[in-house]
């Protein structure tokens, strides 16, 4: 029986490897060579290569409060600016690697224009995640937003803005096309603030 740290190596492997060169490119031979493992392990633990993908989702899906969350709100109070630090977060992640790689979910979404199911499932999970973690900011910001304000619609626009400012900034190889749609959004926000402000005055 294949051990937990072999299986938890073939997964980091798998997700360095999906995200680096997209789950089509990579090779079960590749992930093997990046976890130092024999084929006997991967097959007894991932009987194929979308089982593999299923759980390097499940990892992403359970992983996006301690590997995402938590550390880009650490020492953020304000709710509105917990938002902006995540997406700070995001583009240090891109620059770090030179706007190479981006979201990896977001890759996967666009790579795989009709997956399976369970995957289709696995990652609407995860978008859905991290609307979520925007929505309970802003939920948390709710005064200082116009009482009007669709808080569901909101936080998929802000993600919108992430996944687009990264796929851009991808392909330029620059971080520009993020940084404009990130202050636009802030922007955004400012007037949002001042509208609710107008109100309760």
């Amino acid at each position: 029986m294949i051990n937990q740290a072999t299986s938890d190596r073939l997964v980091y492997a798998a997700m360095r490897l999906f995200s680096e060169k997209g789950y089509g490119s990579t090779s079960v031979a590749d992930i093997l060579r990046e976890a130092g493992a024999n084929s006997g392990s991967l097959y007894h633990a991932f009987p194929t290569k979308q089982d593999l993908l299923l759980e390097v989702l499940r990892r992403y899906r359970d992983g996006i409060w301690p590997m995402l969350l938590k550390p880009a709100w650490q020492g953020v109070a304000d709710p509105i600016e917990r938002i902006f630090a995540l997406l700070a977060s995001y583009r240090a992640m891109l620059t770090d690697n030179g706007c190479v790689y981006g979201c990896p979910i977001g890759s996967l979404a666009l790579e795989l224009h009709e997956p399976d199911p369970a995957v289709r499932e696995l990652l609407s999970v995860n978008f859905r995640g991290w609307v979520a973690a925007i929505e309970v900011c802003l939920e948390a910001a709710r005064e200082e937003l116009p009482r009007d304000a669709d808080i569901r619609r909101l936080a998929q626009f802000v993600l919108t803005v992430m996944e687009g400012g990264v796929m851009q900034s991808r392909t330029h190889r620059t971080p520009e096309a993020f940084d404009s749609g990130v202050a636009v959004l802030r922007d955004h926000f400012e007037r949002l603030r001042e509208a609710a402000r107008g109100e309760r005055t």
